[in-house]
């Protein structure tokens, strides 16, 4: 049952969105109906969706688009670098496209998290001026 599985997230956003008390289900001040509509519409910032879908809570469709739409810019940079480069010039490195939730990252970013300082979900300055340089 969500209600079993999720319990210290539901608590946790009841609290926070409605200044509920789940305990309140159990004494029977709070209907099931009423807690099924409360739950169907708690909002996609709270603990409920980030402990039923991981990190893949925190991307709206927004942040999809703006992800795909800077990978594409960073394509057509490549491709206009690499069209008007040198003949005699090395290739150039295909940029990397923007991490995702939810998509497997390179061995080379993995060891990354395991170290003492967690990487930021969102791509770093440094990360972002790399696909426009």
């Amino acid at each position: 049952m969500f209600v079993d599985e999720h319990a210290e997230a539901l608590e946790a956003d009841l609290l926070r969105f409605y200044g509920l008390d789940l305990l309140d289900w159990h004494r029977g001040r709070l209907s099931s109906r009423r807690l099924a509509v409360l739950i169907r519409h708690l909002p996609r910032d709270g603990a409920v969706a980030r402990e039923a879908e991981g990190e893949a809570a925190e991307w709206s469709v927004g942040d999809y688009l703006l992800a795909h739409v800077v990978d594409q810019l960073a394509d057509a940079n490549w491709m206009f670098a690499t069209v008007n480069q040198d003949e005699d010039a090395d290739p150039l490195d295909p940029p990397k496209p923007l991490p995702r939730p939810g998509t497997p990252r390179p061995p080379e970013d993995r060891a990354e998290e395991r170290a003492p300082d967690a990487e930021p979900a969102m791509p770093s300055a440094e990360q972002l001026v790399s696909f426009f340089s």
